[in-house]
């Protein structure tokens, strides 16, 4: 009894074969180049991000980004992907424990001789209870585990990643269609100017003080402006409707009512703590593609040892009912099963050499993940602090022209100059403050992106 129980100790903890997974190296910088002072990130990937959106202090946006983990059908659908595979990933699990199977079953024969016409019928009964347990004598049950296990992590990261993908693409959407509205509101009460003015010009020209060349120049004003206040109308509309999209929602049942842009834009970090890159999840995506890569290179290598199972089956088996269970008429069966291939051509080594590769290549997609997650965080670094300097600029260069705007104005109307130098004065204001909003929405988005770069959200913990 002794060495039966030492025999299946030493199966039982057999080692498995194939590679023991090592998170691959990814050559990350001690700082970022465009903020001295921040220190490199540590994996962090399973770390806790709550509301990111919560610094930008704006209910509505809020209130959308909520519904994206709910409603949103691409979430939905990678939800489903990784409950699949956390399914596999315990089945792989019970493969490693005996399994018990029944059988019942009860069958009625026939004969009739075709030259005496005589009849014959027979009846089985059957009872059966089985059980087989795979010895996982190479690590191949447990190499699929890990293989799974893995599998259902990188899963679940990529579900992180696609929402938090579909969060920024809101707030990112949600921004441009605030400053849209400031757009169209501008172009608005540009309209109303050019509508007041040229109501004054026509009245001029129909006493004959003004020439029909400043009456078209004023009308070419007013409807250029209505022109692109309904060009921005159109574009307003879709990113309506691509919010609508966001959040599950057909556009027909959804709008945002103008408003006013009221969220606060939070401060660039003045430090970066080490554990936000590497909390990135598709950084823990591709990590995990890794482990579950490495994994499968011990089950193509479990491939060259044969498969051990171990089974027993007991039962009855009668021809009338009430004798199914009575002792004379039991049956069983105890025995091993051991199966291997002897020649294949090649067939495992391919396997093995195609699982290696795999491997390789998972090593070098993280690598990436990695480079790219680095790249963006410059990017978007170097983009938030040259626009603080170019929006400064552009802020005096738009009070400039405003000023400007208003000063040819009262000229006109003392009868200084001609409406022509108006008219450019008003044209180069309305493009200045174009261009003003137009690097604000830049800032909001690039905020988004940023905060979507480094996993979600400046703090350690929101």
């Amino acid at each position: 009894m002794k060495k039966v129980s030492l025999m299946l100790l030493l199966l039982l903890g057999g080692c498995a074969v194939g590679p023991d997974y090592q998170r691959p190296a990814a050559s990350v910088p001690l700082r970022y180049k465009e903020a001295k002072g921040w220190q490199r990130a540590v994996p962090q990937d399973d770390q806790s991000k709550g509301e990111w959106w919560a610094v930008y202090h704006d209910a509505t946006l809020s209130n959308l980004l909520r519904q994206v983990s709910i409603s949103n059908q691409n979430v939905a659908s990678y939800a489903a992907q990784y409950r699949e595979a956390q399914a596999l990933a315990a089945q792989s699990r019970a493969a490693l424990f005996p399994s018990l199977a029944y059988d019942v079953s009860g069958t009625r024969s026939g004969t009739r001789s075709v030259t005496t016409g005589a009849r014959s019928t027979t009846n089985s009964n059957s009872a059966q209870l089985s059980a087989s347990w795979e010895l996982d004598l190479w690590g191949k049950l447990r190499r699929t585990r890990e293989e799974n296990n893995a599998s259902a992590e990188a899963s679940a990261a990529e579900l992180a990643n696609v929402t938090l993908s579909a969060q920024s693409e809101l707030a990112q959407d949600y921004f441009q269609l605030r400053i849209m509205d400031e757009k169209i509101a501008l172009y608005q009460q540009s309209v109303d100017a050019y509508a007041r003015y040229l109501k004054v010009i026509d009245n001029k020209y129909q006493s004959g003080s003004e020439s029909r060349a400043t009456l078209a120049q004023a009308q070419m004003q007013l409807e250029s402006a209505r022109a692109s206040a309904l060009d921005y109308q159109w574009q307003r509309a879709q990113l309506e409707h691509a919010i609508a999209l966001l959040v599950g929602k057909a556009p027909a049942e959804f709008s945002l009512p103008t408003a006013k842009l009221s969220a606060t834009l939070p401060p660039p970090p003045h430090a970066l703590p080490s554990q936000l890159l590497q909390r990135r999840p598709d950084i823990a995506y591709a990590e995990r593609n890794v482990a579950a890569a490495n994994a499968a290179v011990g089950v193509a290598i479990a491939g060259y040892y044969p498969d051990l199972t171990l089974s027993a089956s007991g039962g009855t088996s009668a021809s009338a009912l009430h004798n199914l269970f009575s002792l004379p008429y039991r049956v069983w069966s105890l025995g091993p099963d051991l199966s291997g291939t002897l020649l294949d051509f090649g067939a495992t080594s391919a396997k093995v050499d195609q699982a290696r590769a795999a491997y390789d290549a998972s090593v070098a997609s993280y690598r990436l993940s990695v480079l790219t997650a680095m790249q963006e965080v410059e990017d978007d670094l170097v983009e938030l602090a040259t626009l603080s300097s170019e929006l400064d600029a552009q802020r005096r260069a738009t009070d400039a022209a405003r000023e400007s705007a208003r000063v040819t104005r009262n000229q006109y109307e003392a009868g200084m100059i001609d409406y022509l130098d108006v008219a450019t004065t008003e044209t180069s204001s309305l493009s200045e403050q174009q261009s003003l909003l137009t690097l604000e929405s830049t800032q909001w988005v690039t905020s988004v992106a940023l905060i979507a770069a480094l996993g979600g959200g400046y703090q350690t913990a929101q």
